[in-house]
């Protein structure tokens, strides 16, 4: 749902207010009753911490401000399920799914944020963990030991496989979160952080690292990929993304034979490329 429906424009001037409160917050009237109505939107999707406009992503800071208003009001409370407990803020419980949410939490000690959005048919396997204010799509699977972190908006038909840890960026509130659009595979080990932006069709090989600071060579098209001041990192779509290493050419570094880590771009998805990072359609 867009950040100018109904929904959206009636808790954004009261999520401002409460934000504007700083430490204060919950002396505003109705304060967590305006929280856990900005909460339900965020779980249920119908507002999100960025979306994609005519081809473009933009922040929606207010919703970045409701997340850290829910923790500024919010007091250490404990739930206890069968052998696991939790002391967490009041404001951010675990979320319990039903079968008519028909998304899967594989057993084996996984955890998801009231305030994450999970879309019908994602599967969880264990353990992982999806955190407030994420948006996780339609098809996509959270393998074992994966984090999707706060704000991290995940499109439809991804995977993010074991050990992969995708950042979030909650702040500062107007810095874009990582974003991963529809149909990328994450593999193991990756980490993908500091608000990168990783387009549609892409593949990042197993250990593959992405930052603002993290300079990807593209060996088929002879450009070095970089953050700037106002724009994060991109991973161009259908990009092939693997670990390389390139040379330390001045001092010690030199001397010494060393080199760096850098992501390098192989090649851009193709046919034999769909066919070997196929999904096992039987899981589903």
């Amino acid at each position: 749902m867009s950040h100018s429906s109904p929904i959206a424009a009636s808790l954004r001037e009261q999520i401002e207010t409460l934000f504007d409160a700083g430490s204060r917050a919950h002396e505003v009237p109705q304060a967590h009753a305006t929280f856990e109505r900005f909460r339900e939107a965020l779980t249920h999707g119908e507002i999100r911490a960025a979306e994609k406009i005519d081809g473009h992503w933009h922040v929606n800071t207010w919703v970045k401000q409701g997340i850290l208003v829910g923790f500024r009001i919010g007091t250490l409370h404990e739930w206890k399920g069968g052998v696991l407990s939790f002391v967490d803020k009041a404001t951010y419980p675990p979320r319990r799914f039903e079968p008519q949410d028909r998304v899967r939490v594989v057993p084996g000690g996984s955890s998801v944020r009231t305030g994450a959005y999970v879309a019908p048919s994602v599967i969880c396997m264990p353990p992982m963990f999806i955190n407030a204010g994420a948006y996780v799509d339609e098809c996509t699977m959270v393998d074992s030991h994966a984090l999707v972190g706060s704000c991290a908006q995940v499109g439809k038909r991804v995977h993010v496989s074991a050990a992969a840890q995708i950042g979030g960026v909650l702040e500062p509130v107007n810095a874009s979160p990582v974003i991963i659009e529809d149909d990328v595979l994450i593999g193991g080990n990756c980490g993908i952080y500091e608000g990168t932006l990783v387009r549609t069709r892409a593949v990042l090989g197993a250990g593959t690292i992405l930052t603002r600071s993290t300079p990807v060579y593209d060996l088929v098209r002879g450009d070095v990929l970089r953050s700037g001041p106002n724009r994060p990192l991109e991973i161009p779509e259908g990009a092939v993304v693997v670990p390389g290493a390139r040379a330390v050419t001045r001092g010690k570094g030199q001397e010494w034979g060393l080199s760096l880590y850098t992501p390098v771009i192989v090649k851009y998805r193709d046919e034999r490329t769909d066919q070997s990072i196929e999904l096992e359609d039987l899981l589903r």
